[in-house]
């Protein structure tokens, strides 16, 4: 096995070689990185020269890495992290800082945590700005890559170098208009009523769906959107059900009556999800305590 130059190797090229490996394209890597074509292949080869590997082999009309690659591409990933570690800069001051967090939240998580967040950092650290994306059933990539700085879910990417912390629980339970229907019952009741079901736009269902398959239940979901937005309008004025979160009341379901579900399904804990390289990141750190504060008071507020 060749030892590995390591006067052939710096950040900048450990980065390409990550975001090849991420984008399975030079081509495609070359923009994200802001360079040329030549720059990201002559990177490549000095890349190859130092592991003693190919790296990455035509595949078709595009590329594939190697089994070296792909094996590498961990520890590289932890090596950028380590470094990116050693530069966390001048201490942090929320009230002169700015910048952008990204957060990724579905619609139900977005209108329940983030404007009260985004209050606060109005108040104490006007320079810092909000991105929301849309988070569907999160990835652990979605925070190796950067596509976002912090996740709020249920479903938390089961990996080592993924952390969390819990937030608030709710449950699932049954909306209804009542000026066009009574509460369902019982099961019988609620199965035979038409409902109004979310499937995130990449195709996946919530956890509710599961639940129901695992108890043997079927229900007819009469009308399916891409978000929890998208129920209200449906709902008002109809014979439907739906269910959702219980703490949709307060928002994006307030206009509704609600009852609790007639079978039993284990109640969530919303998380706060992120990489474990920002675990001590001072800004990462005083952004987790201010949503940890948010869900603490609404905590409160519901006891």
């Amino acid at each position: 096995m060749n030892l590995i130059d390591t006067f052939n190797l710096d950040v900048r090229a450990l980065h390409t070689f990550v975001t090849v490996l991420d984008e399975g394209s030079v081509s495609r890597a070359a923009i994200k990185l802001g360079v040329s074509q030549s720059a990201v292949s002559h990177t490549l080869e000095r890349l190859r020269n130092a592991f003693g590997d190919p790296l990455f082999v035509k595949s078709g009309r595009g590329i594939a890495p190697t089994q070296y690659a792909v094996q590498a591409g961990p520890h590289v990933r932890q090596i950028l992290d380590d470094m990116h570690s050693l530069a966390s800069g001048p201490p942090f001051a929320p009230e002169t800082t700015e910048l952008t967090f990204t957060v990724a939240a579905n619609d139900y998580e977005r209108d329940l945590l983030l404007p009260p967040l985004m209050q606060r950092l109005r108040q104490q650290a006007p320079g810092i700005m909000l991105q929301v994306i849309a988070s569907g059933i999160p990835s652990a990539d979605m925070l190796r890559k950067d596509a976002c700085d912090l996740i709020i879910s249920p479903h938390a990417p089961e990996a080592t170098d993924i952390m969390q912390r819990g937030l608030m629980g709710d449950r699932m339970v049954v909306f209804y208009d009542p000026e066009q229907r009574d509460a369902p019952e019982n099961v019988a009741d609620y199965l035979k009523a038409d409902h109004i079901s979310v499937m995130f736009a990449n195709g996946e269902k919530p956890a509710l769906e599961a639940g129901l398959t695992a108890r043997g239940l079927s229900r007819r979901n009469l009308v399916t959107v891409s978000n929890f937005s998208g129920l209200s309008e449906f709902l008002r004025g109809s014979d439907m059900l739906v269910t959702a979160p219980e703490r949709m009341s307060k928002h994006l379901l307030r206009d509704f009556a609600s009852v609790p579900l007639p079978f039993n399904l284990k109640p969530f804990t919303l998380l706060m999800v992120w990489h474990r390289r920002n675990q001590n990141d001072p800004a990462h750190h005083w952004l987790r305590n201010q949503v940890n504060a948010v869900a603490a008071t609404m905590n409160g507020l519901n006891e």
